[in-house]
């Protein structure tokens, strides 16, 4: 039952404006703050006393720390063209820094609207401006983009695009006359798109874009079947998509295929089938498809992005339709959507194609130079290398362990800054060079890492390392000495036999790389039957949720727990115990003297 009007209780306009969730500011047209609501002031940290009356740009200046800033002059603009043309303006995403009451500056980032309000006569008598704080959005999208590499030079220029089209969607919306079926149809079909927009800008994989296309773009448009056809990366053939239920099905598609969703693909036509029964001595292949799939109507537009075209959409609907105008703008505005989405979701997956295959070679060259060590008499040595998870970084950790030429047992484990090719590159020269002096001098690793860090400066490798190199070293009696020195690197770890474990935090010395005039020391330990020696780099104990002193700590309790088990699953578990998300990598190395026959 319809209630009478003076049944229904007056709006307090004013009340509903300060409570809407929405920032709205209230400007004169010579931009004038009137009012705002509390949503604005809460996005802006100002108060009303301190903001009606004043002229907008003293309010909100520009940053005169950010000589580039353009916000205060775009904006501008904007709400001069909305009052000069009495229509609503929407802007692409601003970044608008905002003074803060304490006299600094935060960077925000926005996406304005500007809405004209006139008076009877048609007059602008206030301008209403909307501006969404998306800066967090803007913030978590530049993270997300910086964990694959940098080659997605378009990726803010598209997002950006479809922040302002879905703007522009709504605008179309709610300038529609909902006077008629075909115009509710219209206002239906933009506002399903506009929803459509915003879920393709969150699709990372074909098969994901796929998906939300078929879901989507039926919903919006209210159609029965749909279809995708793209070029293959040959580019010679196509390739068809349809959903049925929630899978997709593919298929091999000829490039000449008479079919309008292949001419769309290939020719970058658009082909309109109104009824498929009338349609038939034009289309006589396509009505034969349509009538199999129970469609009587069919659009088929090309997919384009920057000029190319990438294939094309096709959608379908159960009865006879009409094209008007206002439908195939409609349509033309999905297949554009879709298009960009395509693009970005391409482009993506082939630079993780390619950041993979680079990390496979990176990593299979630092597993060929990271050799499997010696067994002398007496000892037992067992060693780990684990990269990090992420794609595209591989890192300059590595361990070495051989018998120098007076039969002392020589291990190093080290790490060079970086995680890319070139600290993969730099680690392996080391690496060798390290080798060779070591087996050339014969020498106390004090002595070995000074003749190293000359070597380095003298081949211009300027890259910081740390390590540590330790020789196991057999007395008189047969009794074994560990002889170590520490360049800027985590303590080594012994474990008695008992299972007593200790850091051997003794004073270290610079980082190679720093000064190779330095004097570097080193220190002496005795080892006994049964005592084991563990080397590792830093990817071990440091985590982004721990201080260092607190990864050393669970180090030495994990060690003292698994203290007795056997070198190689002493290096599985203390892995899996200390770097279980594989967060960076890992070189680790144990050496255990034999027990006691």
């Amino acid at each position: 039952m319809r209630r009478a009007a003076h049944d229904l209780p007056v709006p307090d306009f004013a009340r509903i404006f300060d409570e809407a969730p929405a920032p709205f500011l209230l400007l004169t047209p010579d931009l004038v703050i009137v009012h705002a609501n509390r949503a604005r002031l809460e996005a802006t940290a100002t108060t009303l006393e301190d903001t009606v009356g004043r002229h907008l740009f003293d309010v909100f200046p520009r940053n005169p720390a950010d000589p580039a800033a353009d916000g205060v002059a775009n904006l501008g603009a904007s709400l001069a063209e909305a009052r000069d043309t009495r229509r609503p303006v929407t802007m692409p995403i601003q970044k608008y820094d905002i003074p803060l009451p304490d006299g600094s500056w935060t960077e925000r980032f926005w996406s304005p609207r500007n809405v004209p309000i006139l008076d009877d006569d048609g007059e602008v008598v206030l301008l209403l401006h909307r501006s969404d704080d998306i800066t967090d959005y803007i913030r978590d999208r530049d993270e997300a983009r910086q964990a694959a590499e940098r080659g997605q030079i378009r990726v803010e220029q598209v997002e950006s695009d479809l922040f302002a089209r879905t703007r522009e969607l709504e605008q179309y919306n709610a300038a529609l006359q909902l006077s008629s079926q075909r115009e509710r149809r219209t206002a239906r079909s933009l506002a399903g798109l506009a929803t459509t927009v915003s879920a393709l800008a969150t699709a990372e994989t074909t098969a994901g874009l796929l998906h939300l296309l078929f879901e989507q773009g039926r919903s919006a448009l209210g159609a029965s079947a749909a279809s995708v056809v793209l070029r293959t990366p040959d580019g010679e053939g196509l390739a068809l998509t349809e959903d049925r239920g929630s899978r997709l099905l593919s298929a091999d598609l000829p490039v000449d295929s008479p079919l309008p969703m292949a001419r769309a693909a290939v020719r970058g036509e658009r082909v309109l089938i109104t009824d498929a029964e009338a349609d038939q001595p034009r289309h006589p292949d396509a009505v034969r498809l349509l009538r199999g799939l129970g469609i009587r109507s069919w659009a088929a537009l090309p997919l384009r992005s920057g000029g190319r075209l990438l294939g094309s959409w096709t959608i379908g609907w159960a009865d006879p339709r009409e094209f008007d105008d206002d439908d195939v703008r409609v349509l033309e505005a999905h297949a554009a959507q879709c298009g960009q989405a395509v693009e970005r979701v391409t482009r993506l997956e082939a630079e993780r194609r390619r950041a993979k295959a680079t990390r496979s070679l990176a990593e299979a060259l630092q597993r060929s130079l990271l050799t499997a060590p010696p067994q002398p008499p007496g000892l037992r040595i067992a060693v780990r290398y684990r990269p990090a998870a992420q794609e595209a970084q591989v890192g300059g950790d590595w361990y070495d362990a051989f018998l120098t030429p007076g039969g002392a047992t020589t291990l190093v484990v080290g790490d060079v800054t970086g995680h890319d090719r070139t600290a993969a590159a730099v680690m392996a020269q080391l690496r060798n060079l390290l080798r060779g002096i070591a087996h050339s001098l014969d020498a106390p690793p004090a002595a070995v890492l000074s003749a190293l860090d000359r070597a380095q400066q003298g081949l211009g490798v300027t890259t910081l390392v740390t390590a540590v190199l330790a020789r196991v070293e057999e007395g008189p009696g047969g009794i074994r000495r560990l002889r170590w020195s520490n360049a800027g690197h985590p303590p080594p770890l012994i474990v008695r036999a008992d299972g007593t474990p200790e850091l051997l935090e003794r004073p270290h010395d610079l980082l190679l790389g720093v000064d190779p005039d330095r004097l570097r020391t080193e220190h002496v330990l005795d080892l006994h039957p049964g005592d084991t020696v563990v080397l590792y780099t830093d990817g071990l104990v440091e985590h982004r949720r721990s201080t260092l002193d607190d990864g050393l700590a669970r180090l030495v309790a994990a060690a003292q727990e698994l203290a007795g088990r056997p070198v190689e699953e002493l290096c599985d578990a203390l892995l899996d115990r200390m770097a279980p998300e594989h967060a960076d990598d890992v070189a680790l190395l144990a050496l255990r003297i034999a027990p006691a026959a």
